[in-house]
Formats: C-alpha cells, sequence, structure tokens
C-alpha cells in the first residue's frame, strides 16, 4: 500500500462514519426497519388501553408464518391461510392473496416511514434494556402518534401508538423478543 493509500484510507474510514452519523431520524427508521424485516423469527406481546382488547402474544417465522394467542383463541397464519381455534374447534380461512406478506417487503415499508415526521428523542430505556427513542406522527383521517425503542442491535424493543378509534384514544403497546430463535417454530394446527 502506497503512502498515500495509507493516509487516504483513514480519511475515507472517517468519511464512511460521519456519513452514518449525519444519518436523520428517518434514515435510522428505514436501517431499522431493513433489519427487522430481515429477521428469520421474533416474539411480540402486544397491550392495548382498551382492554376489552386484552393480551395478544404473537410468533413470526420467515417467510409466511404468523401464530396469535388471545383470549378468544389462536389463529394461525401460513401463507394465504388462516386457521382460526376458537373453543377447541379448528376452521381454515382462506385470505386474500398476499394480504400478510405485503407488510414483509422494505418498498411498502418504507414509504410507510416517508409519509411520517420522525424525530429523534434521545437515549431512554425500554424494557429494562438501552434504547434510542423515537417519536412518528402521521396526519390525516387518522393522525396517529407512535413511540418506537430501539435497541443497541438496531431492532425494536418497544412501540407505542395512539390514535382515535370510534371516538376514543387508544394506546397500542407491542413488546418486541426473541429475534432469530431457533426455537420459535409455527406450524398448522392439527
Amino acid at each position: 500500500m502506497s503512502v498515500a493509500s495509507r493516509r487516504a484510507f483513514p480519511v475515507l474510514l472517517s468519511l464512511f462514519a460521519a456519513g452514518a452519523a449525519w444519518a436523520g431520524p428517518k434514515e435510522d427508521m428505514k436501517a431499522m426497519s431493513a433489519k427487522f424485516l430481515a429477521q428469520r423469527s421474533y416474539h411480540v406481546r402486544m397491550e392495548s388501553s382498551d382492554k376489552r382488547a386484552g393480551v395478544t402474544e404473537m410468533d413470526f417465522v420467515a417467510p409466511d408464518r404468523y401464530r396469535m394467542q388471545m383470549a378468544q383463541g389462536t389463529q394461525y397464519i401460513i401463507g394465504d391461510t388462516m386457521y382460526m381455534n376458537v373453543s377447541g374447534h379448528s376452521m381454515k380461512v382462506p385470505m386474500p392473496k398476499g394480504s400478510m406478506t405485503q407488510w414483509r417487503q422494505n418498498d411498502l415499508v418504507f414509504r410507510e416511514v416517508d409519509r411520517m415526521q420522525v424525530q429523534a428523542l434521545g437515549a431512554d430505556v425500554a424494557d429494562g434494556r438501552p434504547a434510542r427513542k423515537y417519536r412518528m406522527t402521521a396526519a390525516g383521517k387518522a393522525a396517529t402518534s407512535t413511540l418506537i425503542w430501539v435497541g443497541a442491535n438496531d431492532l425494536p424493543i418497544k412501540l407505542e401508538t395512539t390514535g382515535t378509534y370510534a371516538g376514543r384514544t387508544i394506546t397500542t403497546t407491542i413488546h418486541y423478543s426473541r429475534f432469530n430463535d431457533p426455537a420459535i417454530r409455527v406450524d398448522p394446527p392439527k
């Protein structure tokens, strides 16, 4: 390596680092979204301020398998088919093609992020872990405000979204965990 190359190399590295540092909150959300969509599996726990909604536990396994456990029963989505298990009875229900997989596509997610205002709120703690906190707001018929805490691994730890439904303000909180856990499996009910 020449002397000029050895001198230029640290400058190039610092420019790459500076570029990352100059990225704004919207770019942070896009990077987090891309990494999140690349996960092979994860678990979420959803809670609502509307106590009638109850708690939902959900497991995801790429590319298209979901298991959602709710008080009313368990639903499985595999591809474009939903299996509902209610009171010990299982039903197989076809879904419109791509209705779930559309949300695993970068371009759709990025368009959603582009429509929002994103603000970095600084360092915080979520579910006992250090995090960077952001606020995302969307205007429109159903204005929403979302707080998201992103961990050191650049994946979401927690998300709180507040909006109005039927004239009432409702907050939904989602806790994320078990990224790429090989123990998470989603098989259709028997």
